[in-house]
């Protein structure tokens, strides 16, 4: 399973990329929280939980069974 995160938070990676942030995996947990690290742009952005929730976290739910949660480190 933690492939197939790595695999999408790649398709979303350009879009960050594209204002100046990225994220990066950190770990998954076993009952399904996934946890990451917004970098460059992301890190100190006002919208950032915005991106996080209803970007990311969205996406890894909708493409990836088994996420439960995406949580900021």
């Amino acid at each position: 399973m933690v492939e197939e995160v790595k695999k999408v938070l790649d398709m979303i990676r350009p879009a960050l990329q594209a204002d100046g942030g990225d994220v990066e995996f950190v770990e998954m947990t076993e009952d399904g929280v996934v946890r990451v690290k917004l970098q460059g742009a992301c890190g100190s952005c006002p919208m950032a939980t915005v991106t996080l929730k209803n970007g990311i976290e969205k996406t890894l739910k909708e493409k990836v069974p088994g996420v439960k949660e995406v949580v900021r480190v």
